[in-house]
């Protein structure tokens, strides 16, 4: 007896101890999304390099407005044939302006507008990943809490059954190998439990991180732990991807910048109308030995217009116009690619989904089963119908069908978020 209330301290212990993990604010599936979208490592890098792109997309960058320069000079000599010093002050300010060069500005300013939005679909992306990430983390964190109250359930019985066992022995009506076989089993089940138990740590420590938190922060998880099922139409879901997924607009927004790099290429067989204006500045001193100083002064206003055109370049425009015409053909032929496969995967996704509702409820009525099976077992175990081999087999079959359904729930929210990701719903509009 004294060992089983050694056994029994210890198993209190682990109790609290869980308990105690358990306790810290009120974290709910909301509350940590907003968290990741602030806080996330990823998503704060991509958003400086959206800021950037937007900081570029700009008219100046694309070359619409002239440029004004200021040069200022003072050049010194000293002649030794003739013992001549002179210095000269000059300053000029100029003013460039490239007035046609085959559309290449308006040109530019697209191809900045594209890359600004691809930088704005690229951040779209990783939200839609850390929001799924997120779900999943949250969730899975319930998915281990929840199996570790199996695993409570399985290991109180089994040291309620070495309880039995150490009461029968002592009043003659056991022998050791039942009392031995009994201990095993619940120092079995007791070490899944201790083990389940930092599953949970690391888990909730890998949400954590996602959210960009402490580790050692410890959270009560406010949502449910169960599975809504939708109906879905496979044509309806197919037209949402097709108009709302990110990742296959991204891949548009790539076919705009190929034309854009086509029309850029295509402004070489373009002339260059550029106009040159400014004034220029020059003050000179000149003295000889023993004679007065000479001073002289110019300012030179003037204004230019030039027109050049590459008459011929060995055939590199041509060829540069080639590749930027067969690099947008191959940007058309991998949206098709990311379409059929987007599409292949959206087939595979509802599938799973089907199935796995309908697996749910064979979960269910399988636990149910196995409950009361177990329940007639324990009565069956005590009166000594059945014996502890018998009894332990059905304790495994209630563990398996528990860990089976919480399994089913978790699969099912799996493909519910996979499905509102790849349909664009979690940007876009609510199923």
């Amino acid at each position: 007896m004294i060992r089983l209330k050694n056994l029994t301290y210890i198993v209190a212990c682990f109790f609290a101890l869980a308990t105690a993990h358990g306790q810290g604010d009120n974290l709910s599936l909301s509350l940590a999304l907003d968290k990741a979208l602030e806080n996330n490592y990823g998503l704060i890098i991509s958003r400086a390099d959206q800021q950037i792109a937007e900081i570029n997309n700009d008219w100046g960058n694309a070359g619409r407005y002239p440029t004004i320069g200021f040069d200022a000079s003072d050049n010194n000599s000293y002649d030794l044939s003739n013992s001549t010093y002179t210095n000269r002050l000059s300053a000029a300010v100029g003013l460039n302006w490239t007035l046609f060069d085959g559309f290449r500005v308006s040109v530019t300013k697209s191809k900045l507008e594209n890359l600004e939005e691809l930088s704005s679909g690229r951040v779209a992306v990783l939200i839609e990943t850390t929001i799924e990430n997120i779900m999943l983390g949250y969730y899975n964190v319930l998915l281990q809490q929840e199996q570790l109250q199996v695993l409570k359930t399985v290991m109180e019985l089994s040291m309620d059954r070495y309880q039995y066992e150490l009461k029968r022995q002592s009043l003659g009506g056991s022998v050791t190998y039942n009392v031995l076989q009994a201990q095993n089993v619940y120092l079995t089940d007791k070490a899944n439990f201790m083990s389940q138990e930092v599953v949970i740590r690391n888990s909730i420590r890998n949400l954590n991180f996602m959210m960009g938190d402490d580790p050692a922060k410890t959270w009560n998880f406010d949502e449910p732990f169960a599975a809504e099922t939708t109906s879905y139409i496979l044509q309806d879901l197919l037209s949402k991807m097709k108009s709302s997924n990110q990742t296959l607009k991204n891949q548009y927004t790539n076919l705009l910048l190929q034309q854009n790099e086509t029309s850029l290429r295509e402004a070489s067989y373009y002339p260059t109308l550029s106009l040159g204006a400014g004034m220029d500045y020059s003050h000179t001193w000149m003295q000889n030995s023993g004679e007065p100083t000479i001073g002289t002064q110019a300012m030179s206003p003037y204004g230019n217009i030039r027109l050049s055109y590459d008459i011929y370049s060995a055939g590199v425009r041509k060829r540069s116009v080639e590749v930027a015409r067969i690099n947008e053909e191959v940007a058309q032929v991998e949206i098709s690619q990311m379409e059929h496969a987007l599409t292949n995967e959206l087939f595979n996704l509802f599938d799973y989904y089907e199935v796995r509702v309908e697996l749910l409820n064979v979960a269910d009525e399988n636990l149910e089963a196995a409950q009361l099976n177990l329940s007639i077992s324990e009565e069956k175990y005590r009166s000594g119908v059945i014996n502890s081999f018998n009894y332990r087999d059905v304790q495994l079959i209630y563990l398996n069908a528990a860990l089976r359904r919480l399994r089913a729930i978790y699969n099912l929210i799996d493909s519910k978020t996979q499905l509102t990701r790849i349909t664009g719903g979690f940007l876009g509009s609510p199923e």
